[in-house]
């Protein structure tokens, strides 16, 4: 989910544990974990920061290490330390479990994304995304607003969030549902298919949809119950020419490679120059397919420069390979 999710979803907890009586209201305990519930909400994104370095090192590792079994842990044990440190007379058990409790719901939320997390490290590098709810999804951002003002009005914040988790599980269940019969649609309408991704907008009814057949691949969208195909590309296999081994060392291409799981590529020659782009299909927003990763080498095959990231047009993209030498 984006930051601000996060944020309120970390007050909202500090407001439900109200209802553990070791907690309560307005002492020291409560204080502590409303912190710890804040922080631990936040702790699994820090790796944020690695979109200050490059967006290859971020794509590779956002959501990896960081949202993986040891770090949730991690970050429980070091927040809670360094919250005691304000709080010396707060309870330590209780703290402890409910900023646990924050990180892995937190960890538990990016699993529903498309983007997803690598949640089962160190037992498997895999990206578990089930592409259900937007990274900003709009219902439950409002839900937890409307908790808080409730709890700022007077109302008792325990049982107040508690109603606001019970409607957020019925919630996840519709998509759920919602998502299920997108699925069934598409086995009707095609044959020989392989994989599906689905990936969800802000849009209540609107989804992305790529799908993998044998021979070819589709990009379509969903929208109020319908299916409509946008387009269609033949799958070719990438070819292990000099020119794409070359691509495929470049940081940037390898870290496309390890986080798109399904897209095109397509490879140019010019008179000075190779270019090869690797497009993924999931997103494809006016007519475009924004996130993208693309390298130029030389005819020495040796990298000039590259790109990979969210663009929204050539023009820009023609911006950032001028401005980003390898």
């Amino acid at each position: 989910m984006d930051t601000g999710t996060h944020i309120v979803m970390g007050i909202a907890l500090g407001g439900l544990a109200t209802l553990d009586p070791v907690v309560g209201i307005d002492n020291p305990t409560a204080h502590a974990v409303m912190l710890g519930t804040i922080l631990g909400s936040q702790a699994p994104d820090l790796d944020t920061i690695l979109k200050l370095s490059n967006n290859a090192r971020y794509i590779r590792n956002h959501r990896g290490i960081t949202h993986s079994i040891p770090a949730i842990f991690i970050w429980s044990v070091l927040i809670t330390g360094m919250i005691t440190i304000f709080f010396p007379e707060s309870n330590l058990l209780h703290l402890w479990l409910w900023t646990l409790f924050a990180i892995v719901l937190h960890v538990f939320v990016d699993i529903f994304n498309a983007y997803g997390t690598q949640a089962l490290r160190p037992f498997s590098k895999k990206w578990v995304a089930l592409g259900m709810i937007n990274t900003f999804d709009p219902f439950i951002f409002i839900a937890h607003i409307v908790g808080i003002i409730i709890w700022l009005v007077g109302a008792p914040p325990g049982y107040t969030f508690l109603g606001v988790y019970a409607v957020l599980i019925v919630y996840y269940i519709v998509r759920f549902f919602m998502q299920r019969q997108i699925i069934h649609q598409l086995h009707e309408l095609l044959d020989d298919i392989e994989q599906i991704t689905i990936s969800p907008t802000m849009k209540f009814r609107q989804w992305h949809i790529a799908i993998t057949t044998k021979d070819r691949f589709h990009v379509a969208r969903a929208v109020e119950g319908t299916i409509h195909f946008l387009d269609e590309f033949e799958r070719v296999p990438v070819p292990q020419t000099d020119v794409m081994k070359a691509a495929e060392k470049d940081k940037n291409i390898s870290a496309f490679l390890s986080f798109s799981p399904v897209y095109r590529w397509e490879v140019e020659e010019f008179s000075d120059h190779y270019e090869v782009r690797f497009i993924d299909l999931r997103y494809r927003s006016k007519n475009y397919y924004p996130f993208v990763a693309i390298v130029q080498l030389d005819t020495n095959l040796n990298i000039v420069s590259s790109y990979t990231g969210w663009i929204f047009s050539e023009e820009k993209l023609r911006k950032k390979l001028e401005l980003i030498p390898e």
